[in-house]
């Protein structure tokens, strides 16, 4: 008889050691496939979100460590040069990247859209957006849908010219189409100390109209009650934004601001409106880098950084799930500490198990070795047994491990051992620009569901038969120390 044909006949005649080995590598199994399947749920949570994020960053001030610092260089913080902001562009993570200038008209006679939530009321004017990307890094991101019209072509970006885009709302509003000529009226105005308000002069910005847009984050579902009411309103504020912006070349933005400004300190040249302003400030550009990968992000942040100036950090689409996405790694990291336990406790009580049971088998091993087998015959066939025994047990323990981790999971989500804080709200401030996406903590446990994949599986498998054949090595050693001469005797 071959030790094949030993081995299965070993395993089906002593039961009770059999049954016994079984159990051991059944519950452990469970252990560490429960472990595997929460760990990777919440890798693909990861993935998924940071996907639907978007791959977008941006150098801006890093208010949030330096709240001190900034305060006191005040006006004297150093602006982005144009240089840095293209030498920067020039790395291989970037797919694309744009700078914006940014701009504000108050206005009368070009009518905004106004909400009607009291929360807004009296909010009138217009959001100058600056492109010096022709097809607009927003239209390319999906925030914005082009519904009529075109985008910027290089020569309008280069000369400036007075061309831009609206939305539809604001184009219903005004009677506007694709073709028109649309007049920006800048207001001037001088705010009282008691709350009226002194109109100095208006400075008209002609602009012809190119193209219509549709905001792509304004759907918003109201029988949402998962949204707090601060999210709410801060998503109806975003809506009203973006409905109000419009599309401009960066130089046609530039140059409106510095009308204006040259407008204002002739008319009121103590306005406090100059307080902390200077010369330059309608060159100020705020750039968008539009990364290949979301996996691009860490490396992109460690290539860029060291050449930012003082004061200034990158900031990517992806922060919203590193700051609100804290339960998610807390389970990842206690999912592995657990694998890791289960595993070397595995090796431990496997091997102890089967070598108390080689000690008991000391005589049959003894005989087929004093009959001629080759060592590497019974050695292979303690491993065959352990093989068959510990495949039916981890095949087993693949399943109900999924249902375990699937159970222990949701306990975690629901109890407050992976509670983070939830004052997020001004460390996700700038973000909503980056992504069309607000990301909340109910969206990612929602995100979160413990499935069977082919990685849970392969991943499974591998750990699990790897563990046993580790566990194997010590019994392993002991029939290759055992003397069959004394054995016999």
């Amino acid at each position: 008889m071959n030790f094949i044909k030993r081995a299965l006949c070993s395993v089906t005649r002593k039961k009770g050691k059999s049954l016994i080995l079984f159990a051991v590598i059944f519950v452990l199994g469970n252990v560490i496939a429960g472990s595997i399947a929460i760990q990777q749920s919440t890798q693909n949570v990861e993935k998924s979100v940071k996907k639907q994020l978007g791959a977008m960053a941006t150098v801006e001030i890093d208010y949030e460590n330096n709240q001190e610092e900034i305060m006191n260089a005040g006006s004297e913080i150093e602006q982005l040069k144009v240089d840095l902001i293209k030498e920067i562009g020039k790395s291989p993570y970037v797919k694309y990247f744009d700078y914006n200038a940014a701009g504000w008209a108050e206005t009368k006679d070009l009518k905004s859209v106004i909400s009607d939530s009291e929360e807004f009321g009296g909010m009138e004017g217009f959001s100058l957006k600056g492109s010096n990307y022709p097809k607009i890094s927003d239209v390319e991101e999906k925030k914005i849908k082009l519904v009529d019209g075109k985008v910027f072509t290089q020569e309008d970006i280069d000369n400036g010219k007075n061309v831009g885009l609206i939305s539809s709302k604001v184009a219903d509003e005004n009677g506007l189409s694709v073709g028109d000529q649309m007049v920006i009226d800048m207001r001037g105005n001088d705010y009282g100390e008691e709350g009226g308000t002194k109109e100095l002069f208006k400075l008209d910005v002609p602009i012809q109209i190119i193209g219509i847009f549709e905001p792509t984050t304004i759907e918003m579902k109201d029988t949402d009650e998962k949204k707090s009411e601060d999210q709410t309103i801060n998503q109806q504020f975003m809506s009203m934004q973006q409905i109000n912006t419009i599309y401009l070349p960066n130089k046609t933005v530039v140059e409106s601001n510095k009308n204006y400004l040259e407008k204002m300190k002739k008319v009121a040249p103590d306005s406090h409106y100059f307080e902390g302003s200077d010369e330059d400030s309608g060159e100020y550009y705020t750039p968008i880098y539009v990364l290949k990968s979301p996996d691009d992000v860490e490396a992109f942040k460690q290539e860029t950084e060291p050449l930012l100036p003082k004061l200034y950090t990158v900031r990517a689409s992806t922060d919203q799930y590193e700051k609100i996405g804290g339960s998610m790694k807390k389970m990842s990291q206690i999912s592995g500490y657990v694998v890791m336990i289960a595993v070397i406790a595995t090796l431990l009580i496997i091997s102890l198990v089967v070598l108390l049971f080689m000690r008991d088998r000391k005589h049959e091993l003894g005989i087929y070795l004093s009959l001629g087998d080759k060592r590497s015959h019974v050695m292979g066939q303690i491993i065959i047994e352990m093989l068959i025994i510990s495949g039916i047990a981890l095949i087993l323990s693949l399943i109900t491990g999924n249902f375990l981790g699937k159970l222990v999971s949701e306990s975690l989500l629901n109890s407050d051992i992976l509670s983070t804080t939830n004052d997020q709200a001004g460390m996700l401030m700038g973000l909503e620009s980056l992504s069309p996406t607000e990301l909340t903590a109910d969206d990612i446990m929602n995100a979160y569901e413990v499935k069977f994949s082919v990685g849970y599986i392969v991943t499974y498998l591998v750990v699990g038969l790897g563990t046993v054949l580790f566990a194997a090595i010590l019994p392993l050693l002991y029939i290759v120390r055992l003397n069959p001469k004394k054995i016999m005797m």
